[in-house]
């Protein structure tokens, strides 16, 4: 059995943004659970942000980054960042149906529509979701899934979900 989990590439989980009162508590306890459910063996999906959490993320439970064999798979992205006239990328009204969509297509999971994401839109919201489409087949026979955080903080639309299944 597989195991893959996603994470969202957010700063405030790295430890040179920590305070006193955290920001995303609840996000970062998902977070920490999700990575050490992979195991000590992981495969990381991410772009250069995504990468940074992926490894302080990593480090904080125990686990290493592999590039061969044997291992779970963290992937690190999040959807859009145009959810409020707060947000990153402020206000835009196609946010809510994008993150919809894409969330829908996480819980099923739906690796064709996850894979055929719309990277310009994508671009335009805001929305890290390069890496989610690259592990996209890593869905296809996913036997079990768990959501562990969707909302929207600042926002940012982010999940923290696992999957395990038969990949390959």
């Amino acid at each position: 059995m597989t195991r893959v989990a996603l994470v969202p590439g957010c700063l405030a989980l790295l430890p040179e943004y920590a305070s006193l009162d955290d920001p995303v508590a609840e996000l970062r306890a998902a977070c920490l659970a999700a990575v050490a459910w992979l195991g000590e063996d992981v495969r990381v999906i991410a772009g250069a942000q995504g990468a940074r959490v992926a490894s302080a993320l990593l480090a904080e439970v125990g686990a290493a980054p592999v590039s061969s064999g044997e291992a779970a798979y963290l992937v690190v992205g999040n959807g859009s960042a145009c959810r409020s006239e707060k947000a990153p990328g402020h206000l835009d009204p196609r946010a809510a149906g994008f993150d919809d969509r894409l969330g829908r297509s996480l819980v099923e999971p739906d690796a064709d529509a996850l894979g055929a994401l719309d990277l310009g839109l994508a671009e335009e919201l805001w929305a890290d979701v390069a890496p989610i489409v690259e592990a996209a087949d890593l869905l296809r026979r996913v036997e079990t899934v768990a959501v562990d955080y969707d909302s929207d903080p600042y926002g940012v639309r982010y999940w923290v979900a696992r999957w395990e299944g038969n990949v390959g």
